[in-house]
C-alpha cells in the first residue's frame, strides 16, 4: 500500500484538535506521517498535541513551530515538500477545523487513487452537526471568476451520492498524487489564505489532472473556524484580494476582462448598499492591493 503524508495547519487551534485526533484514531489505515505546520505556536498548543497524541496513538507526526503566521498556502507547502523528502506517494491536504467517523475513509481514498489510478480524490464536505452537503462536487464559473460547490446548504440526498468526475472541489480535505506536485508546483503563497486551493486546483485541471468525488465518503466541516467567517474584516479583504489575483494571474483577454468586471460590478453594489464603514474600508484596499500590489508570478 502507498505511503501517506497528511498535511494540517495550525492557527488557533487549541479548541479543535480533540476532534481532529479523535477522527484520526479510528482509522484502519495507519500507514501515515501527520505533518501538522503551527502558525501560532505556544507552550499549551505543545502540551494539547503530546497529550492527544499519545491518547489518540497517533502513529508518526512532526510538528513544526513557524515564527508567525506564514498563512495556510506556505503552510501546506512547508508540509507537502516534508511529505514528498520523506518519499510519500500521497499527500492529504486537510484542515484540522473537521471530523469524521468512517474508519475506512483514509483506506478508501489511497485505494481509489491506486487501484483507478486517480491522482487526486476528495469525499463529500458536510457543515459540521448536520447533514447539509458544502461540497460534494463542484466547478468553475469562469466568466465569474468564482467556483461553486455542488449541494451547498442541501440536505444530503441520492442525488449527491454518485461518485465520478468534477472540476472543482477544496482543499478542506483532498488526496493528491505526487506526480501532480512534480507537474504543477505548489501552492502559490501569494494567497496566504483564500484562494490558494483554487488556484492549486485551476492548474490541475488545466494541466490535464482530474478531480474524483468518492461520494460513499464523508467529513465535516466547522466552516471558517479561524477566520471568524466570510463577512469578517480580514475575510472580506482576503477573499476580495485574491479573487482579483487569482483572475489577473489565470484568465487571458477576453475572459479576464469580463471576470474582472463581474467582480468590479457585484462587490461594488456591496460596497454601495450592504457594507458598513469599516468593511467599505477592507474591500477598498481589497480591490487596490489586488489590482496593483499583488505582481502576477506563474506557478
Amino acid at each position: 500500500m502507498a505511503i501517506l503524508g497528511l498535511v494540517t495547519v495550525l492557527y488557533n487551534s487549541d479548541d479543535v484538535l480533540d476532534d481532529f485526533f479523535r477522527s484520526l484514531s479510528v482509522q484502519n489505515f495507519t500507514d501515515y506521517h501527520l505533518y501538522m505546520i503551527d502558525n501560532s505556536p505556544s507552550e499549551k498548543t505543545d502540551e494539547i498535541v503530546k497529550r492527544l497524541t499519545k491518547k489518540y496513538a497517533i502513529p508518526a507526526y512532526t510538528h513544526v513551530k513557524n515564527e508567525g503566521n506564514f498563512g495556510v498556502a506556505k503552510g501546506n507547502n512547508q508540509g507537502i515538500r516534508l511529505s514528498l523528502e520523506a518519499g510519500c506517494d500521497y499527500v492529504i491536504l486537510l484542515n484540522n477545523d473537521i471530523e469524521f467517523k468512517q474508519p475506512f475513509l483514509l483506506h478508501d481514498l489511497v485505494t481509489c487513487a491506486v487501484e483507478q489510478k486517480e491522482e487526486i480524490v476528495f469525499p463529500k464536505v458536510m457543515y459540521y452537526g448536520t447533514r447539509k452537503i458544502q461540497v460534494a462536487g463542484g466547478k468553475f464559473i469562469l466568466y465569474k471568476g468564482t467556483t461553486i460547490g455542488f449541494g451547498l446548504y442541501e440536505q444530503d440526498s441520492e442525488r449527491y451520492s454518485k461518485s465520478g468526475h468534477f472540476d472543482y472541489a477544496p482543499t478542506c480535505f483532498m488526496l493528491i498524487s505526487r506526480k501532480v506536485f512534480e507537474a504543477i508546483g505548489y501552492m502559490d503563497e501569494k494567497y496566504f489564505v483564500y484562494w490558494d486551493d483554487d488556484d492549486f486546483v485551476y492548474r490541475a485541471i488545466t494541466h490535464g489532472f482530474k478531480l474524483y468525488f468518492l461520494a460513499h465518503l464523508e467529513i465535516f466541516h466547522k466552516a471558517s473556524f479561524s477566520t471568524g467567517g466570510h463577512e469578517s474584516l480580514f475575510s472580506v479583504y482576503q477573499l476580495n484580494r485574491n479573487r482579483l489575483y487569482f483572475i489577473r494571474k489565470n484568465f487571458k483577454f477576453p475572459l479576464k476582462q469580463v471576470a474582472l468586471g463581474h467582480a468590479l460590478l457585484t462587490k461594488g453594489i456591496q460596497y454601495l448598499f450592504y457594507y458598513d464603514k469599516e468593511r467599505r474600508k477592507a474591500l477598498k484596499k481589497a480591490f487596490n492591493d489586488g489590482f496593483f500590489k499583488m505582481p502576477v508570478v506563474k506557478s
